[in-house]
């Protein structure tokens, strides 16, 4: 079960984490997880730079190391990169000390302010602890902004392979507004609700007067 509108309670629970960008002019923040990959990620940037959108990518960092010249790309196009761990870990379910040694080994190759917990999933009482190294890393190279640890307001639920492609659509259009965090993945599970969902995605919101950018610091 996942909630599509990130519930009042659950960022009420969550506090110290970024939900949603308080934002009175039409700007949506499109958020990709999991990538980069082969497929998905250029195909991503293609649909970005033809409406002059601009996004962050949540990598994986294992991810980056397999595809530099990719990753290389989403910085090069202007966009925005941040932490994911290394290698999807679920922090619900290793020791503390597992899931900060591989965001610490991820932030070899991703140098960012900026972290998302795979699966949505942290422990609470890791949090501080993760945004300490997470800035720790990021002043080390140049980086000089606090580190945000960064949730979402509308899940597309593009990673659910029982989704039908419309349905992925009605996701993100029926509730996002602006300042939501939206996610969308940059991954094979993910590709064929993306390449069904973004590119309509773009063209509804810019008719509707919409800029899409990077999460802003």
């Amino acid at each position: 079960m996942y909630f599509i509108k990130a519930p009042f309670w659950l960022r009420r629970l969550y506090r110290p984490l970024i939900w949603k960008i308080p934002e009175k002019e039409k700007i949506l923040y499109l958020t990709f997880d999991d990538g980069p990959h082969e497929t998905a990620t250029p195909f991503v940037l293609d649909q970005l730079k033809q409406y002059g959108a601009t996004a962050t990518f949540f990598c994986i960092g294992k991810n980056v190391d397999a595809r530099p010249a990719i990753y290389q790309r989403i910085l090069e196009e202007g966009h925005r990169v941040g932490n994911h761990t290394q290698n999807h870990l679920n922090g619900w379910k290793v020791s503390e000390e597992v899931y900060l040694n591989n965001i610490d080994q991820a932030a070899k190759s991703i140098h960012s302010n900026l972290f998302r917990p795979p699966y949505g999933r942290i422990k609470m009482g890791a949090i501080n602890k993760v945004k300490a190294l997470i800035e720790k890393n990021a002043k080390e190279r140049g980086i000089f902004s606090e580190a945000k640890i960064v949730m979402w307001d509308v899940l597309s639920g593009d990673f659910d392979t029982n989704l039908s492609l419309s349905k992925c659509l009605h996701n993100v259009v029926t509730n996002a507004t602006a300042g939501s965090i939206i996610v969308f993945h940059d991954s094979s599970k993910a590709f064929e609700r993306v390449e069904f969902a973004l590119p309509a995605v773009l063209k509804y919101y810019t008719e509707l007067g919409y800029q899409f950018k990077g999460l802003p610091d």
